[in-house]
């Protein structure tokens, strides 16, 4: 067997030439050489200086260094790993990491807990979410090729924030270049189910293929101008006083865009398409080095779900547009080191649904949905390091980060088949007395997380070779959200025939009038609009030593005061102030944590980690006003009521480097939460809310092996190639724990206390965890040819997507991921004087659909259910 790491060359991994500038950045922990063997060469800080402490220098120098540097249970994906993956975003890579599962397509589970318990960071600060219903970034926002570095943090540190259940997950960008380069790409894909095949879709704006909608969907002039009058937007607030101009809710509805953003069509979905392109320049500058790295990528992109919810049949598409660039500037001279990191993120979604079944009068009806979902990043992050002397460094982050998520124009339209009058039977008509018939909203999603840090590092010795390490750091979090929704509805004062007409006839302006249809904001005085706020200011302390020969203890104690808040707003003069118009969520905490690492053996080490960490509600989660999430037309209730989750975490692993980038590992973890943050269903499962639930623990292990190997096969196709294994499984076990006498309170229950097990069943599992998560990739790799290959299977068992309703007996919703395989090929050649890359990928080869069901009467009724398609995407890159 060979002892080497896999590598394609300068031809494939162009983007691993991103380096730091010099080699005090590349000491920094932010760089990883974690598949090469650490090796005693003179000079290096762990050599030996006489020959009695040989034993233990040589006793731990196959560790590879990364998990020398790091005393806790950590797994990390570097640039070759998303490279050979082809993962096109954070979240995605991360799903091949041992204990980690995707839900949503966007928010990673660790360890079988939910995005709420993990901490998304970006060169180590906090980031906001433009998510309504989480405080935690989404992890599909941020594309590979933006990242040089993905690190998952199993076991706390007291260095990291005290949000911290299943893990934290660091996004390191790329570094600054070590030599000058520009790289351009281009890529195309299609999809089964999607590309070319008929579907429903409408226009919306001649520029919505860019991601930017052309002004189609601004909010109009007349209905800004009433909304910042503060009152609710209909006819008893705004009477009838003439026709035309001289009608000023006439007026609103005429600035409705309609037949644009109102009328479905049939339309075939071109193939996917993507442009990338990065670049890197350094400079020698008044005795030191400047460096800088520019990104970006534009991708444009079809989903189509034609499936079954329930007993109804629906169609939808979504056009997904991608535009993202990163901007890094970088200068180190001497002992210091400053850089700086701009990064915009843009990711729109034009959405179209149709959904048709029998309502439950008996009646055949349609439901009509258009959406444009528009999410935006935006990153300002300068961080400095400095080595005051040769033992002591101080290293600082500033950052400012917003996220917005703007819904403009999020419709709705049902209609009902018309099977009565001998006229019009067989006729779909818009039921516009009754209200409820249609649905125009306007919502907008701001967060803003600023963020200020500083660590001092001391590094010393213990003599006989033991070195050790005493840390320690102070930091501010200042994270605030506005959010706020309008919603409005056009109703009929008569009934007419104008209801059997096309939509876009229906809504035209000649319909809009006093004795026909009019506007009617559907809010009440129950406000749809929350501000909330969260500060946390953090000190910590913590050592890192060789208590004696061959084991190290890391302990470190946190102590965070967090103030959270949610405050409703009243956007009515109307409004009457609820009994719980503010929350307020106002802790301290003391978090100890401790690792001990024993380096039994030349190449093997067991780690042993405790910990006591916290978990926080999301802003939402504690605002009162109902929130209607499109994509699954469920609602959402916030609870005013809701507590802080604390979790006690433990765990033990055993680590195997038996050569160079070849390891196995196995590990045991065991996690207990009081007060853990469950959704529940309040009367049907379309319609949930939040409560803490009495208790719940969480356990199991996870086995994770790389393994690189020459083929026993001779040939010429096998001689040349170099062979890869690599293999994860977690087994995850939840309950959740409730007993006579435990309560829960929530709005159904007017807020008053009643037993928790009408709502919880005891012994439960976690919402979210599976059971059983396993990833295998078997590969190879070519120098000879330049050519990689990489065959992955992932398999995902079910979990709870929607916990049922207890007091009315509804099973829980079950979600089955199941078995997804992808296949990777890149490829290297020379063409046109030129040297090329070409990349195949081929995602859900097996065609796995989607599912969730119910169990009833022993047999499954499908809530969702749809076939996403095979996947085959092909790529084109070179470097100048």
């Amino acid at each position: 067997m060979k002892l080497q790491t896999l590598s394609l060359g300068a031809l494939l991994m162009a983007t691993t030439s991103l380096a730091a500038v010099n080699a005090a950045v590349a000491q920094d922990q932010t760089q990883t050489a974690a598949d090469q063997p650490a090796e005693a060469a003179p000079g290096d800080s762990n050599a030996s200086p006489s020959n009695e402490v040989t034993e233990v220098v040589v006793r731990g120098k196959n560790l590879p260094k990364t998990m020398r540097r790091t005393a806790e249970v950590t797994s990390i994906l570097t640039t070759e790993d998303l490279k050979r993956t082809g993962d096109d975003n954070a979240a995605a890579a991360l799903t091949r990491v041992a204990g980690l599962s995707l839900v949503e397509g966007k928010f990673i589970y660790v360890r079988g807990l939910g995005e709420r318990y993990s901490s998304a960071l970006l060169n180590g600060a906090p980031l906001p979410s433009p998510e309504p219903l989480q405080r935690v970034v989404p992890l599909d926002l941020f594309p590979a090729s933006l990242l040089g570095r993905v690190s998952v943090q199993k076991t706390y540190s007291a260095e990291y924030p005290g949000e911290f259940g299943g893990g934290v997950v660091d996004l390191q960008t790329v570094a600054l270049p070590r030599d000058n380069f520009l790289s351009l790409g281009i890529g195309t894909g299609y999809n089964s189910e999607t590309t070319g095949k008929k579907t429903v879709t409408y226009f919306g704006s001649a520029t919505d293929w860019l991601g930017y909608d052309d002004g189609a969907r601004s909010l109009p002039d007349p209905l800004r101008d009433a909304l910042a009058k503060g009152k609710l937007v209909n006819p008893n607030t705004y009477p009838a006083t003439g026709t035309g101009a001289t009608n000023e809710l006439q007026k609103i509805g005429h600035s409705f865009t309609n037949a644009d953003l109102n009328l479905l069509q049939i339309g075939r979905p071109t193939p996917n398409f993507s442009l990338n392109g990065s670049a890197g320049q350094t400079y020698d500058v008044l005795g030191g080095k400047f460096g800088v790295v520019a990104v970006a990528d534009f991708s444009n992109s079809w989903s189509v779900k034609n499936g079954i919810h329930y007993e109804d049949d629906y169609t939808n598409s979504a056009n997904n547009v991608s535009l993202n660039s990163l901007l890094s500037l970088g200068y180190t001279r001497g002992a210091h080191t400053l850089k700086w990191t701009g990064m915009y993120i843009r990711k729109t979604t034009k959405f179209a649904s149709t959904r048709d079944g029998f309502n439950s009068n008996g009646f055949f009806y349609r439901k009509d949905r258009t959406g444009w979902y528009q999410r935006e990043l935006g990153l300002s992050q300068l961080t400095g390091t400095h080595a005051l002397t040769p033992k002591l460094v101080l290293d600082w982050t500033a950052s400012y980060a917003v996220t917005v998520r703007d819904t403009p124009y999020d419709k709705f339209i049902n209609y009902q088949l018309d099977e009565s009058n001998a006229a019009t039977k067989g006729l779909y008509f818009t039921d516009l007395r009754n209200g409820g018939g249609n649905e125009t909203a306007f919502s907008n999603l701001k967060d803003v997380a600023k963020y200020l840090g500083a660590n001092l590092t001391w590094d010393y010795s213990l003599g006989e070779g033991r070195d050790g390490k005493l840390m320690a750091g102070v930091s501010v979090l200042d994270n605030q959200r506005d959010y706020q929704r309008r919603a409005f509805e056009f109703k009929s004062v008569n009934d007419s025939l104008a209801k059997y007409t096309r939509v876009d006839y229906l809504f035209s302006d000649y319909n809009i009038r006093p004795d026909f249809l009019q506007l009617w904001e559907t809010g009440s005085d129950s406000p749809q609009a929350y501000k909330g706020g969260l500060f946390v200011s953090s000190y910590y302390v913590k050592t890192d030593l060789e208590v004696i020969p061959l084991v190290r203890v890391a302990a470190g104690l946190r102590y965070e005061i967090g103030k959270e808040r949610n405050d409703l707003r009243y956007l009515y003069q109307t409004n009457t102030k609820p009994e719980r118009a503010s929350t307020q969520i106002k802790e301290t905490y003391l978090l100890p944590s401790g690792t001990v690492t024993w380096n039994f053996k030349d190449d093997m080490q067991l780690r042993f980690g405790a910990s006591k960490t916290i978990g926080r509600p999301q802003f939402r989660e504690l605002a009162e006003p109902t929130f209607r999430e499109a994509d699954s037309d469920r609602s959402y209730t916030g609870n005013p009521l809701l507590k802080d989750t604390e979790i006690t975490n433990l765990d033990a692993r055993y680590e195997w480097y038996y050569g160079a980038g070849e390891y196995l590992t196995a590990g045991l973890f065991h996690k207990t939460l009081d007060k853990p943050v469950e959704t529940i269903s309040t009367g049907t499962q379309l319609q949930q809310t939040f409560v803490n639930a009495p208790q719940a623990n969480i356990q199991g292990f996870e086995v994770d092996y790389k393994g690189l190997f020459e083929s026993p096969i001779k040939g010429a196709f096998f001689e040349s190639k170099q062979w890869l294994v690599q293999a994860n499984y977690t087994f995850t076990d939840s309950s959740v724990k409730v007993k006579t006498g435990d309560k829960i309170a929530f709005s159904r229950t007017t807020f008053q206390p009643v037993e928790a097990s009408l709502y919880i069943k005891d012994g439960s599992k976690l919402q979210g965890q599976s059971d059983h998560l396993a990833n295998v990739q078997f590969g190879w790799e070519d120098a000879e040819a330049k050519s990689q290959g990489t065959l992955l299977l992932t398999y995902v068992s079910e979990r709870i997507s929607v916990r049922g309703s207890g007091i009315v007996g509804d099973p829980d919703i079950m979600q089955e991921p199941g078995t997804q395989i992808d296949f990777v090929w890149r490829k290297g050649f020379d063409a046109f004087g030129r040297g090329l890359n070409f990349q195949l990928e081929a995602r859900n080869l097996t065609g796995t659909e989607y599912k969730e069901y119910q169990t009833i009467n022993d047999k499954r009724v499908y809530v969702d259910r749809y076939d996403p398609g095979t996947s085959v995407s092909v790529s084109l890159s070179t470097q100048f």
